[in-house]
């Protein structure tokens, strides 16, 4: 579906100019470079979706950690979508090992990092009056500037190893498989 509406975008009057405009040359001249595009497109509305419900579950009273944990997974799921089928143009079948799991664990890693982040962040602002709205931009910021940090690290993960379409690990099975077999097949008896 989101593909669908991409087309329609691309075709339409203004997708055809923005396409043929000299920035729009530039950031998509190279399948990485709109990779690239398309990855920080994706990440600016999760990590617009995740800031959002953060802000407000932190302004109604919410610990931190929790505040990170929901809002990390309300940008996380339209991450996924638009990485997997925007950014990296994968389609059909997830491959569990490589795709979720692989996902899940940087999506983890993050997540430790943001809610270790936004508590410190939380702890050292206490002394500012709460309803200024001064600390839930600073907590919230603090949100943010771990994203932004991890921004190059995530793609590179993304792009080398869970969107890359090929499995390592299933590779080095088949051919440690196929040396057994042709070792065996080998041997005199």
């Amino acid at each position: 579906m989101l593909t669908k509406h991409y087309h329609a975008l691309r075709n339409s009057p203004l997708g055809v100019r923005m396409a043929n405009s000299p920035i729009g040359r530039r950031i998509t001249q190279s399948p990485l470079s709109a990779r690239i595009t398309r990855y920080t497109l994706g990440s600016v509305v999760a990590a617009g979706t995740s800031a959002i419900v953060f802000a407000m579950l932190y302004v109604s009273g919410v610990g931190t950690t929790t505040c990170s944990v929901v809002a990390f997974v309300a940008g996380a799921i339209p991450n996924w979508i638009l990485n997997r089928r925007w950014a990296w143009r994968v389609e059909g079948r997830v491959a569990f090992g490589r795709e979720i799991v692989a996902y899940v664990l940087v999506s983890l890693a993050t997540l430790f990092i943001t809610a270790e982040a936004t508590g410190w962040t939380s702890r050292q602002v206490q002394s500012i009056p709460a309803h200024h709205g001064i600390r839930v931009l600073l907590v919230t910021a603090s949100y943010l500037a771990v994203f932004a940090i991890l921004f190059a690290a995530r793609f590179a993960v993304y792009e080398v190893w869970i969107f890359s379409g090929r499995s390592r690990v299933r590779a080095a099975l088949r051919s440690r498989i196929q040396v057994r077999s042709a070792a065996r097949a080998n041997r005199t008896p």
